[in-house]
């Protein structure tokens, strides 16, 4: 199965252009699949072809057990459809087992979004800290005001270039899911983070001469991780608003959310933040609408 399970992500990899945390997480699932098996098959060798549904079923009686999330179960079962579909599909299995297995039910729940004057106060907080000119808080600011002005996925942001930044024209080129470009506008605060940072930018490549592309660099100029923006973002929120619990993602919402409450289009939006599918944007009416709903009952007389 160890041989299948390479081969599958092989296929992310090379056709589908997968990031490095996809494959991650899909390998990941997949061998704590092929480790349940063993445990409680005690076969070494394992033949997916006698993989049935009762034994996926009872994998995810396992999670279930061990407490895990429901959203995090439904990913798991989401990475054993995907690679039985594909085994399937290449000829490698008569009968997809997985197909039979239902999702587990998801608890539906609004997002906690920031509100636009927390944005507002915890970005000119540190835009006041930047003041003093240590390059890292320059460069974390350029960060931060560039995250919440675009909607960047983080995996986007720590992607971009320099070469696909236009600050004459405020918008960036931006490479995203599915290996697809598109051109993201960015305001006036982000535009002046920017300029302060990149004067940073070129200070690290000359004292590293690594020559690197990217934007956003750390101390050995090379280009920072979306960990170390969301470690980053975390040690500021504690600093300056440790009732918020923002994520680089919460950022994203907030982007989106605040956006559509100022009447933005939804298909705007929905290029603004590289979804393929409007229902994927359409999440963000429903925050809206929650937020309207709470504005009129704590305001309107008759509520």
């Amino acid at each position: 199965m160890d041989k299948l399970i390479e081969r599958y992500v092989k296929y992310l990899r090379v056709e589908r252009n997968a990031s490095p945390h996809t494959l991650r997480n899909y390998r990941s699932d997949l061998l704590q699949f092929r480790n349940f098996l063993i445990q409680h098959d005690a076969e070494r060798a394992i033949d997916v072809n006698k993989i049935t549904p009762l034994k996926i079923r009872a994998f995810l009686a396992f999670l279930f057990e061990r407490e895990k999330k429901k959203t995090s179960i439904a990913r798991k079962l989401a990475a054993l459809r995907a690679f039985f579909k594909f085994l399937t599909r290449e000829k490698l299995l008569h009968q997809d087992p997985a197909a039979a297995v239902s999702t587990p039910k998801l608890d539906k729940s609004l997002p906690r979004i920031m509100t636009e004057e927390e944005a507002n106060d915890f970005l000119d907080r540190l835009g006041a800290l930047a003041k003093v000119g240590d390059w890292k808080v320059l460069r974390d600011r350029a960060i931060l005001e560039l995250l919440y002005a675009s909607g960047l996925r983080v995996s986007e942001l720590t992607g971009l270039d320099l070469s696909g930044v236009n600050l004459g024209e405020n918008f960036v080129l931006v490479r995203g899911k599915g290996d697809r470009e598109r051109i993201v506008p960015f305001g006036s605060k982000a535009k002046v983070a920017l300029e302060a940072y990149l004067p940073v930018r070129e200070r690290i490549l000359r004292d590293t001469r690594t020559g690197c592309g990217g934007l956003f660099l750390n101390a050995h100029g090379r280009r920072l991780t979306p960990r170390s923006v969301d470690r980053l973002l975390k040690q500021y929120v504690r600093q300056f608003a440790p009732h918020l619990h923002a994520s680089p993602h919460s950022l994203r919402h907030a982007f989106a959310s605040h956006l559509l409450t100022e009447g933005a289009d939804l298909r705007a939006i929905q290029e603004m933040l590289g979804h393929k599918c409007l229902a994927t944007t359409q999440k963000y009416t429903q925050v809206s609408i929650q937020h309207l709903i709470d504005v009129y009952d704590k305001t309107h007389p008759k509520a």
